[in-house]
């Protein structure tokens, strides 16, 4: 029997971030970003996941990775910070508490998120016991989801298309991070912001994975016109399956009974009454505590949910009407599909209500008739879909990445390159050494790795701390100019080396090889 699909894809990256080896880098704003991203993208990720296995409801989401995400989760610094940082946060908002207690609608909202807080340390030390990765991968395993596997460190792939050796290595890092913290090979991989050019389907396909996620332009200003439209797979030239996916329309956060998230009170409130969750003299970062809506009245909670409700049920309800039709045109055997994306990390910022919204998204979808799947599941018989020659697009402003060449961030891709350059240049002359020399040159691919992270370039054009994006992104740089410059000296200061190594000590299964031009 035909069926009519909704695939929800949920960009789960985060940049690599260290988090401080000392107490008072536990309060920096830059480690907060790390916090954050626990407490508002991965815990409620698990809670939705829980929420799909508890209703019993008949639905698979998929859940990007990238090796760093990864990394990230697996930090033992992270984790022994993390409580840390959910203690002074839950020490703010009993202070936050006894200061409004004369208002009212302030206490009641002061009083969800203070339960909201306690609830995230329950959840992260109680249920899942610190090890989300480990959780993860058992929702994987019971089919509640698929993972996804992208660039190792999130690279924007068009910018590189012309340097096969480079693409080679951001594929292979990031499906052996996925291979590694879940124990299952990817048949999907997600184009880092959705940033496709033509060619990039053979580094993809070479690697044996099964289908990618274009923007819908790129099946729209096809070379071929998709008979399909955007409502059934097609594939490339080589065969590799593609899915056509809608950006989310933006529009659905600001109704006026939202929260307004740029009224947190990190903003609002004197050092003083920040702390301890943030120390006098140090940057500061969201508490997620608000007390206005979006059309600058008092927020309710429940009034919120409510219109999240119907905003979820009026989403739902246009997409099957629109699969209804494709299957008028298409046949009524046709297993017609429809592929969201949603950008966690940055929803979860700007629309603090959005994983409330994306359940009752998965109960109205039951309810319409919808069947929330992977895509994987949809390819029986791909060998039979259209082949179309897709243009090259991503989910940006104006739909081809153009903020990653900005006025403000353009600067970094000239020394991204000639680093990229010279690791392919280095890999060719050392193609074989051991001891110091190999370390040195994993060192190098590393710091090149993470560098590559187009969220960087992001933060900077969006001035979302901006300034350490940029510094972070010089160190690296310098970092890996040293080394080449060591190497072909042939001295280097072991204990400048020594120390580069433990400030970074990710992915240490890296071999610099992976850089190699494949024969």
């Amino acid at each position: 029997m035909a069926s009519r699909n909704l695939i929800f894809t949920l960009n789960l990256h985060c940049p690599y971030i260290k988090v401080g080896q000392n107490d008072a880098a536990n309060y920096e704003a830059e480690s907060a970003l790390v916090f954050q991203h626990v407490t508002k993208v991965f815990l409620p990720t698990l809670s939705l996941l829980s929420f799909i296995k508890e209703k019993k409801l008949d639905a698979q989401i998929a859940l990007v990775f990238s090796a760093s995400t990864c990394e990230t989760l697996a930090d033992l610094e992270i984790k022994k910070k993390y409580n840390k940082w959910l203690d002074n946060l839950i020490d703010f908002g009993q202070k936050e508490l006894e200061r409004v207690k004369k208002d009212a609608a302030a206490s009641k909202a002061a009083a969800e998120n203070l339960e909201r807080a306690k609830e995230s340390k329950r959840l992260y030390n109680e249920v899942w016991n610190c090890d989300l990765l480990k959780a993860f991968s058992n929702f994987a395993q019971e089919g509640f989801a698929e993972i996804l596997s992208t660039c190792g460190t999130y690279m924007f792939m068009p910018h590189y298309a012309d340097m096969p050796e480079v693409l080679n290595a951001q594929v292979e890092s990031g499906l052996f991070a996925v291979k590694q913290y879940f124990g299952q090979a990817s048949d999907g991989f997600f184009l880092p912001e959705m940033g496709y050019a033509p060619g990039l389907e053979k580094v993809i396909k070479s690697y044996g994975l099964s289908y990618t996620i274009l923007p819908a332009q790129s099946f729209l200003f096809s070379e071929v016109q998709p008979i399909n439209g955007i409502f059934m797979p097609a594939r490339c030239p080589n065969s590799l399956s593609i899915f056509a996916a809608e950006e989310f329309n933006l529009e659905r956060t600001q109704d006026d009974l939202y929260l307004d998230s740029s009224k947190d009170l990190a903003w609002e409130l004197s050092p003083k009454e920040l702390t301890p969750f943030i120390k006098e003299g140090h940057a500061r970062s969201r508490t997620f505590w608000s007390y206005e809506n979006k059309g600058g009245s008092k927020y309710s909670f429940k009034d919120a949910l409510e219109r999240i409700s119907e905003d979820a049920k009026s989403f739902v309800h246009e997409k099957s009407e629109a699969l209804k039709k494709a299957q008028i045109y298409l046949g009524d055997d046709a297993d017609v599909s429809l592929v969201q994306v949603f950008n966690v990390r940055e929803l979860s910022v700007s629309w603090p209500e959005f994983f409330d919204w994306i359940k009752a998204a998965l109960v109205s979808a039951a309810d319409e008739g919808l069947k929330v799947t992977g895509a994987n599941s949809l390819l029986e018989g791909k060998y039979n879909a259209q082949k179309i020659v897709p243009y090259a697009a991503a989910f940006s402003e104006f739909s081809y990445g153009e903020n990653f060449i900005s006025s403000q961030n353009s600067w970094m891709i000239k020394y991204l390159r000639k680093a990229n350059e010279r690791i392919v240049d280095l890999v060719s002359r050392f193609p074989g050494d051991g001891g110091l020399k190999t370390r040195l040159l994993n060192l190098a691919a590393r710091e090149l790795l993470l560098v590559q992270d187009c969220s960087l370039s992001k933060m900077v054009d969006q001035n979302d701390f901006a300034d350490y994006a940029s510094e972070f992104f010089k160190r690296g740089i310098v970092s890996f100019s040293n080394i080449f410059d060591a190497l072909g000296s042939n001295t280097v200061s072991t204990e400048w080396f020594c120390a580069l190594e433990k400030l970074h000590p990710v992915m240490p299964w890296l071999n610099y090889r992976i850089f190699a031009k494949k024969r």
